[in-house]
């Protein structure tokens, strides 16, 4: 973000003189708790959610069954009350879309002819919900990075008709490529560089078909992510139109494939990307035709989101929100071994401290404000649980005063700080400091922002509509081991188990980090929920306007 420890510094300032309640806060830090949460509690959760049992928890399977009533029984036992009228569900419609059989991508025209292979070279999917899929002899056109951003003043598509045709793009956005913080948001990704934003626009500017290049460092994550998270059912929310605005075809190809597709094209790769890296880059003719065809299988599916609620004593129509996605990716029995993507790490740890702070409140007094618990479905699709909730709220998001979202919680040991994703967006991040201090602890900054964690879980799909949330994920030093410590087993963990199989639970993790971010977490959201504090988003946030515009219709 701009200016971001300016921002950050002045939002600081706000929590910690006057903006929250200084009685509250001086409470908070010598909370007595009637119930504790243990190593050894969220070991029994994460190990029967990551289990084969629950089969990788993908939506619409006996893992949604499972988890969605293993859920439902601990929110009940804990004491809490339905929050969506008498049910602890909220139901979600959205439609599976699975890709049959190994298409190809086949390239015609260039220099030399092309056929990439499924999931070798290349993967490929629509969102159109037709049970075929095909496009014929599509001009492909060398788009930059497919960015439409008017109010920065660019256009890779300006001065180019793309109707009919398949469009080629980089991933990530101009910033990260030049590290320019004049340039978008410098390192720090901007939505504008997600691969959801860019198939999106590529289809409002009437392509038919559009190819991502796949690079593991604008990406963030490898090949073997792009293969596990893009092949197999791939869930959509229902649109009245069944998808025919979307592209026909949408595809992501690798780094070897794309140096194939330039050379065969007679298009120097190199310089084209140096290009497209600044203002008034004009899209490429490839001279080149695409053909690919596949057969769908789509279902309907409803999945849901589990919702509990306590009530506040005082101002029960105000809301704080502790949410985390319970979904993973399911099963592939194409895989070697079960094939079982057990997301022990993403997210049981997530769900697991969702139900934890549920005991924790449930078993303390009343809170003065209401409190929802919100354990969203289908994350690991497009965020598509949140985007239901917030696009149909339980509560008003006018009445929700702000949340914190946990997607993978630290499982190493203790650490001297907690890192904020979005750092310096809003003055939640003050609250946080305080607790934190309270445990001789800082914040920390997420430190690669250039691969837009804060755009890539569910608290975004609130943020964008007005709420301040904030992303708290697992600090960076080790208190005894150190930061190289942690560093490596998180490069570990993203090169050898993110969104794989190997994604289990293990003997060796460490939970007592958890348990004590876990209470950073409680004594974060217990000063603004005993409070009558309405957390602000910081200047120059893209989030200011929205939540400005809800604060002013209801009189606040």
């Amino acid at each position: 973000m701009k200016n971001i420890l300016l921002a950050t510094s002045a939002c600081l300032m706000l929590a910690a003189c006057g903006e929250a309640d200084s009685t509250t806060k001086a409470d908070t830090a010598a909370t007595v708790k009637q119930y504790e949460i243990t190593t050894e509690a969220l070991v029994t959760h994460i190990k029967t959610l990551a289990s084969d049992e629950f089969g990788g928890r993908a939506p619409g399977t006996k893992g949604e069954e499972l988890t969605v009533q293993y859920l439902t029984k601990a929110f009940k036992d804990a004491g809490l009350k339905p929050a969506n009228g008498d049910s602890y569900t909220q139901a979600v419609p959205l439609v599976s879309i699975e890709t049959l059989g190994a298409p190809t991508l086949s390239i015609t025209g260039g220099k030399s002819d092309l056929e990439f292979a499924y999931r070798r070279d290349m993967v490929v999917w629509s969102r159109q919900l037709q049970e075929s899929a095909a496009v014929e002899d599509s001009e492909l056109v060398f788009v930059g990075y497919g960015i439409n951003a008017p109010e920065r003043g660019w256009n890779d598509y300006e001065g180019v008709d793309v109707t009919g045709k398949t469009v080629v793009m980089l991933i990530n956005d101009p910033g990260f490529a030049t590290q320019d913080p004049k340039v978008f948001n410098g390192n720090a990704m901007t939505y504008y560089g997600r691969w959801d934003y860019k198939f999106d626009e590529a289809a409002r500017q009437g392509a038919v078909g559009a190819i991502m290049i796949h690079s593991t460092l604008p990406a963030a994550y490898p090949w073997a992510t792009v293969d596990s998270s893009w092949t197999g059912p791939l869930f959509d929310t229902v649109r009245e139109d069944a998808g025919s605005s979307l592209s026909i075809a949408e595809s992501w190809i690798t780094t070897e494939a794309a140096d194939k597709l330039f050379a065969a094209a007679d298009l120097d790769r190199a310089a084209l990307e140096i290009a497209a890296m600044g203002e008034g880059f004009q899209a490429v003719p490839m001279n080149m035709k695409l053909n690919t065809s596949f057969d769908n299988k789509i279902e309907k599916v409803t999945s849901r989101n589990v919702v509990a609620m306590i009530e506040g004593s005082e101002s029960p129509d105000e809301f704080f929100i502790y949410m985390a996605h319970w979904d993973h990716i399911g099963t592939d029995p194409t895989q070697e071994g079960d094939g079982i993507y057990n997301g022990a790490l993403d997210n049981a740890t997530g769900t697991a401290g969702l139900i934890e702070l549920a005991r924790m409140y449930a078993a303390g007094e009343q809170p003065k404000r209401s409190i929802l618990f919100l354990a969203v479905t289908a994350e690991e699709q497009g965020l598509l649980g949140s985007a239901y909730y917030a696009a149909n709220p339980l509560v008003p998001l006018k009445n929700t005063v702000g949340g914190l979202n946990m997607d993978g919680l630290n499982y190493f040991g203790p650490t001297t700080d907690i890192t904020i994703t979005g750092f310096g967006n809003s003055e939640l991040d003050g609250y946080m400091k305080i607790a934190a201090a309270a445990q001789d602890r800082t914040l920390t900054p997420d430190s690669h922002p250039e691969k837009g964690y804060f755009y890539r879980s569910d608290h975004f799909e609130l943020s964008k509509l007005g709420v301040p949330m904030i992303y708290p994920n697992a600090g960076t030093t080790h208190r005894e081991k150190g930061k190289e410590y942690v560093d490596n087993l998180r490069k570990d963990y993203l090169a050898n188990r993110y969104h794989k199989p190997a994604d289990e639970y293990s003997d060796d993790w460490v939970l007592t980090g958890a348990v004590e971010d876990l209470n950073l977490f409680y004594k974060t959201g217990h000063m603004i929920i005993n409070s009558k504090d309405w957390p602000k988003w910081s200047e120059g946030s893209e989030f200011k306007a929205a939540r400005d515009k809800q604060m002013m219709a209801a009189g606040r």
